[in-house]
């Protein structure tokens, strides 16, 4: 990661990773970016709903807004269309016709969006500072470094890398360059089922504990078939006999949102509401999905509370800002709804596109200003869509 300073000096110096997760610092190399270049207006400002009401009506079908399930209620309601990355990035691609493809999402979002749709549309970010820690923790030199270890362990030749959409295009495009496919959390037993027909092992890219929840939970393999690989250690760590025994080689990659949930948290949430049913997302630790009553993606968990009777509670492992929509969603037909921990924890990054931030860049777009675009170099964008489209032809 590329070292920033701040213009001034202060007694105590803020980290390069703090300046970055704040947007007041750029690293164009990571998934986290910069601040928004121009005049915010005030969060306090009265006139932003009004505001970004009368910019998207400017535009008309020139824009079309697509709002990820973690994003805040303020930003939400002036979605076309809400869902998971890659519900959203297909949605993009399928409105051609929208000269502005606007993601209220985080930065992987938007490539996956840039990579899918045509280059006469316009991928814009509200925010390039709203990244994603988990993509983060998978570079491409790191994952180049890692394929050299494979390779001079003997098993390269064996290894399918499987990588999960919450990743960077330059992950994703390694991916398709070796032969394998992008997952999602819905399709990941799917996606190994034809990893594992293809070659012995695999990689499994940035996500340990989605990779290992579904070799485990979902294909009937061992925690001794998985090895971590920490992209921080010489040779991830692992000796080349734990590599060449390995099925599942997973990268030390993590949700700092799911990974904070613990088999605490469930025991706790039982203790407090009895009769309460725990559900919660694959990208949770091992041992706490082991402990919970139902594991499944964003649109599973929305998809199990459509249809859960009336009277009945749940405790969400998921991002906080769709278990309290959730939550009053369902009240009126007697649904009791929880956040699995006790603690508050919104996704800080996709937290970071407010009103004020939607605001200022619809009404760029409206004056004509194109501004956040984001980009994928046209050799990543190759390689990133043989890796998509692979996924898509799974059965």
């Amino acid at each position: 990661m590329r070292v920033v300073t701040t213009a001034q000096p202060l007694d105590v110096q803020p980290t390069p990773l703090a300046l970055l997760m704040l947007g007041r610092e750029a690293d164009t190399g990571s998934e986290r970016g910069v601040d928004c270049p121009g005049d915010l207006p005030s969060p306090s400002d009265p006139d932003l709903v009004e505001r970004a009401r009368a910019a998207k009506e400017k535009l008309g079908d020139k824009v079309f807004i697509l709002g990820h399930h973690y994003q805040r209620d303020e930003v939400i309601q002036f979605a076309d269309v809400t869902g998971d990355s890659f519900k959203l990035a297909k949605d993009a691609a399928a409105r051609p016709g929208a000269e502005y493809i606007v993601f209220c999402g985080v930065h992987f979002m938007a490539e996956s969006a840039d990579i899918l749709t045509s280059d006469d549309q316009a991928v814009v970010l509200p925010d390039l500072a709203a990244g994603c820690s988990m993509a983060d923790m998978a570079t491409a030199e790191q994952v180049a470094e890692c394929w050299d270890v494979l390779t001079d362990a003997g098993i390269a030749e064996q290894v399918v890398p499987v990588s999960y959409m919450n990743s960077s295009a330059d992950i994703k495009a390694f991916t398709g360059k070796y032969g394998g496919t992008i997952c999602t959390s819905s399709n990941a037993k799917k996606a190994l089922e034809w990893a594992f027909e293809q070659g012995e092992k695999v990689l499994f890219l940035p996500d340990q504990h989605l990779g290992r929840n579904t070799a485990v939970r979902d294909m009937g393999l061992t925690l001794e078939d998985c090895v971590l690989y920490n992209p921080h250690k010489p040779n991830g760590g692992l000796t080349v006999e734990e590599l060449r025994a390995a099925k599942m080689i997973l990268w030390r990659g993590h949700c700092s949102v799911h990974g904070r949930f613990s088999v605490e948290s469930v025991n706790d949430v039982r203790a407090r509401i009895p009769g309460v049913n725990v559900l919660v997302h694959p990208e949770c630790k091992n041992e706490v999905v082991s402990a919970a009553d139902f594991v499944g993606s964003t649109e599973y968990i929305i998809n199990m509370l459509e249809a859960a009777p009336a009277g009945s509670k749940w405790a969400i492992g998921t991002e906080l800002n769709l278990v309290q929509r959730l939550a009053n969603r369902f009240a009126d037909q007697d649904k009791e709804v929880v956040f699995l921990d006790k603690t508050v924890c919104f996704c800080s990054t996709m937290n970071r596109i407010d009103l004020p931030h939607l605001v200022w860049t619809l009404e760029s777009l409206a004056e004509g200003n194109l501004v956040n675009r984001i980009e994928v170099e046209r050799e990543t964008e190759q390689f990133a869509k043989l890796a998509l489209e692979r996924m898509l032809s799974l059965p």
